[in-house]
């Protein structure tokens, strides 16, 4: 009986798996399985998987013919998955040796549908450690208490899937799969529907993930069109959320999410390709103008100055006309 399957989606990081692949095999048992995800490589990644699948205990290589997404390539490790429990890591990213071992321990003892975990960021040679956003560690909570409130950090918003370990009936409900074809915020709506459809969790203070913040090849460094499915992400998670029963409680923290996070792409929308910064505004106004008005209001409201400023010019302009970021508009005044 395999006890726990790792899902590890590889695309074009040859620099930086054989450092996964070491970790990997610092983590193996007898009952742990690797499925190592190639989503159609073309630097050389794939030979190392193929190695890997020969040397490491337990490993078993997928591969796409067609490059995929993040999201596509962990659907189909969560398909391949024949543990009792599932985690996530990212082929650019690392553990520390027996952190499984603990990660699975922690799950059991707490007999909880999933645990959320703490987890080292680095960027370049800095380091930082992010922890997640629940006051109460090592008990057992209802995860859909732990939405909100909508103006503070809560669980939904450190929503990395790798920072975690789940169950396997979250996989037979039906809750584990990510949206297919999502090129970023993949994590966005999975994370949203964790927490109104399970029934238990926890949180957990194991550093053992290590993650690798700035890679080159990583979608958050580049502006590409891909950039912008965050928008049809958040969509989801306003679609979804809508029709919660609790949807007049939790709404105003998704609507309030969605809002930071297109101000934050606009507030850097120097680093888009001019046409994908066009479209980036284009699609902002009328993502804005797709949300529950009232709500909205609200929600913009409570944020600070430059944010919500941001926010109602976007909102403002006709569809299609071009929306000058709030550093110009400020300089042409």
């Amino acid at each position: 009986m395999v006890k726990l399957s790792v899902i590890v989606p590889f695309y074009n990081v040859l620099p930086y798996a054989p450092e996964t692949l070491r970790s990997l095999r610092a983590n193996t048992r007898e009952d742990f399985e690797f499925l190592l995800v190639d989503d159609c490589s073309t630097d050389g990644t794939v030979e190392l998987l193929e190695q890997a699948e020969r040397e490491i205990p337990g490993t078993v290589l997928l591969r796409h013919e067609k490059n995929g997404g993040l999201a596509t390539a962990r659907n189909t490790g969560l398909d391949a998955a024949r543990g009792a429990y599932l985690t996530f890591l990212d082929g650019d990213d690392w553990l520390a040796p027996g952190h499984l071992e603990r990660l699975l321990t922690s799950i059991e003892e707490l007999d909880v549908d999933f645990v959320r975990t703490d987890h080292v960021q680095f960027t370049g040679r800095s380091r930082a450690i992010h922890r997640v956003p629940v006051g109460r560690r090592g008990e057992v909570l209802r995860p859909r208490d732990a939405i909100l409130p909508a103006d503070r950090s809560t669980s939904v918003d450190y929503p990395m899937a790798w920072a975690g370990i789940y169950q396997r009936r979250l996989l037979d409900q039906g809750l584990l799969h990510f949206t297919d074809g999502l090129r970023t915020a993949e994590d966005r709506p999975w994370i949203w529907r964790l927490h109104r459809e399970a029934e238990s969790f926890a949180a957990v203070g194991l550093l053992g993930t290590f993650y690798r913040r700035g890679v080159a090849s990583s979608l958050t460094q580049i502006g590409d069109i891909r950039q912008l499915d965050f928008i049809r992400a958040f969509d989801q998670v306003l679609e979804e959320t809508a029709k919660d029963p609790d949807a007049d409680q939790l709404l105003p923290k998704a609507v309030r999410t969605y809002c930071a996070v297109i101000s934050h792409h606009l507030g850097s929308v120097e680093r888009f390709e001019p046409a994908v910064a066009r479209k980036l505004r284009s699609m902002s106004a009328a993502a804005l103008r797709r949300m529950p008005q009232d709500v909205l209001k609200d929600a913009v409201g409570s944020m600070d100055a430059e944010r919500a400023t941001r926010l109602r010019r976007v909102r403002r302009r006709p569809l299609g006309v071009p929306v000058p970021s709030v550093a110009s508009a400020g300089a042409a005044a």
